[in-house]
């Protein structure tokens, strides 16, 4: 009933932004929904055809929007922007590092938007051509009410019990199948965090990744430029130890003392060339802990898939429960209609016996 996570509702677009929403008594002033910037995604809802904007903050949803063709994204600032839910009774502005992010969301915006008045317009086609399908429909029912609402019958109180009880098991039925709906919708909660979350570290890892190798290129090309400084140390050492064994004065001495200038430029350079391998080598170590991270939400949402698995087949079976206590039911309303046809069939032999013995007494 409930498709696969993957196929019901997927990321298409993600930006960081901090969060604010319009304050309710004033109107004017923005009130923080996040205390720093929060990933902000459109989602896209196949089955459905939906897009939706959602932003997680800890544990609970800041943004849960779903983009109608009314909505319009304006720019108030050249890193600013807003739109208004009509929904929600509320307006959302999101802040951005940089006005070329405000930008990309924006036609993001207007993209969605797009999207979702053709799948409205699509929609809307398809009513048109169900709704004459379903004109005659109530005649049948109603007639089918009247009939069971006819007066009462005598000795008809054991099917009207049986029918009953079936209407209670009914009830029972959908209160369950609600319920397990609304433990369904709360993992799916669950769910839309962990791939927000999953996403976000996706991002950040090919961002990271491509920084690595980058940093790798240059250690390689700073190790080579090590190498030939080093080179260039003990080639201008001989030379100051060749000079200071000759024991030689007047522009020897100038010649020593640039030569040892340039000797401790290159050893300041070589300690910063130091610092920023040992820096390139902390951010591997950052690395590896954002692939943890990952391999960790993954196996999270892994657990959750297992668990909507599970909850789709207890739904599959309350509905199969349902469906054969609605055929009980009919079965039932069919044997009560046959009892009632029958007593009406005794009822009129009656009736013509009594007129019969009326008529022999009168003779």
């Amino acid at each position: 009933m409930f498709p696969h996570h993957r196929e019901r509702e997927q990321p298409i677009f993600s930006a960081r932004a901090h969060v604010f929403q319009i304050d309710p008594a004033t109107k004017r002033n923005w009130i923080p929904a996040s205390k720093h910037a929060v990933t902000v995604s459109f989602f896209y809802d196949a089955n459905r055809n939906v897009y939706r904007i959602i932003s997680v903050g800890g544990t609970k949803a800041i943004i849960n929007c779903t983009v109608t063709p009314s909505m319009t994204f304006t720019k108030t600032s050249q890193k600013f922007g807003q739109w208004a839910d009509s929904r929600a009774n509320t307006v959302y502005g999101l802040g951005f590092a940089t006005e070329q992010q405000l930008h990309q969301f924006s036609e993001k915006f207007k993209e969605v938007k797009d999207a979702a008045r053709l799948a409205r317009e699509k929609s809307q086609d398809k009513e048109l051509a169900n709704t004459a399908l379903s004109i005659a429909a109530p005649q049948f029912s109603q007639d089918l009410s009247d009939e069971l609402q006819s007066p009462p019958v005598m000795c008809v109180n054991g099917p009207e019990d049986k029918l009953f009880r079936s209407q209670s098991a009914d009830i029972t039925l959908s209160s369950e199948k609600e319920r397990i709906k609304k433990m369904l919708s709360e993992g799916s909660i669950c769910e839309m965090n962990l791939e927000a979350e999953l996403f976000t570290l996706q991002d950040s890892n090919s961002k990271l990744v491509a920084a690595l190798h980058e940093a790798n290129a240059n250690v390689e090309q700073w190790k080579k430029q090590l190498a030939a400084y080093q080179e260039e140390t003990e080639r201008l050492r001989d030379q100051v130890a060749e000079l200071e064994a000759h024991g030689g004065h007047g522009p020897s001495d100038l010649l020593k003392d640039e030569l040892t200038q340039s000797l401790e430029e290159l050893e300041s350079l070589l300690k910063a060339k130091d610092e920023e391998i040992h820096i390139l080598q902390s951010k591997k170590a950052d690395y590896h802990e954002m692939e943890h991270d990952r391999d960790e939400a993954i196996r999270r949402l892994r657990e959750m898939e297992m668990r909507n698995s599970e909850l789709e087949r207890r739904i599959q079976n309350s509905e199969q429960n349902l469906n054969n206590s609605l055929e009980d039911r009919d079965r039932m309303d069919s044997e009560i209609q046959r009892a009632i046809e029958i007593l009406d069939i005794k009822i009129f032999d009656l009736n013509d016996l009594r007129q019969s013995l009326v008529k022999l007494i009168d003779k």
